[in-house]
């Protein structure tokens, strides 16, 4: 146990003995396409995000932080069932989205690498949607998974696979909600400059 002690000591010290220049923070602006779906439906429907974005890099080699404050727009395709009767329902959620990612990144020189991400995503929704079968929630969590390109160390591509930790929606009905999913899985493409 002293052993794994001093072994992370040496660690902390050395990357507080890091130059204060690998501690980078830079700032920069983040878009791109929400493609969201509920569980059991087959169709696609689009939506945007936008919003600024901090990026900071960790003494550790390749390993950083990324945050964002986005306007988020989702659009879900939901069903609706009354007695027999099935009517197809655009949900449109829009709110603030804020994604927390620890980034692994990895280069091929100084004009191109390859990022890995994972972490918390938290959606808070403003318009109120309230279905006849359902009603949206105010807020929800999900986990990010992305991976993605930068470019001449300004733009970065990517693309992430948002998981829900928790139900998108209230179901009213006890039919409906057996017969429906309750979580929003959400596909990301997006596209920031940094500055």
């Amino acid at each position: 146990m002293k052993k794994i002690f001093s072994v992370l000591m040496v660690a902390v010290a050395l990357m507080m003995a890091a130059p204060a220049q690998a501690q980078l923070i830079k700032f920069g602006v983040k878009g791109g396409l929400n493609m969201s779906k509920i569980d059991w439906g087959k169709e696609n429907s689009t939506g945007f995000f936008i919003g600024p974005m901090a990026e900071i890099t960790l003494p550790i080699i390749g390993l950083g932080i990324d945050g964002a404050l986005m306007y988020s727009q989702k659009t879900n395709l939901s069903y609706e069932y009354a007695g027999n009767d099935v009517s197809s329902v655009d949900l449109k959620e829009q709110g603030i989205e804020i994604p927390i990612n620890l980034k692994y990144s990895f280069g091929l020189g100084s004009l191109l690498g390859v990022y890995l991400a994972a972490g918390p995503d938290f959606f808070y929704n403003f318009k109120d949607i309230d279905a006849t079968a359902f009603k949206a929630k105010k807020s929800q969590v999900a986990i990010n998974l992305g991976a993605g390109v930068k470019l001449l160390k300004k733009l970065q591509v990517g693309i992430t696979y948002q998981i829900p930790m928790g139900d998108s929606f209230e179901w009213k009905d006890a039919v409906a909600k057996v017969a429906n999913g309750t979580k929003t899985k959400t596909w990301q493409v997006s596209a920031a400059y940094i500055f």
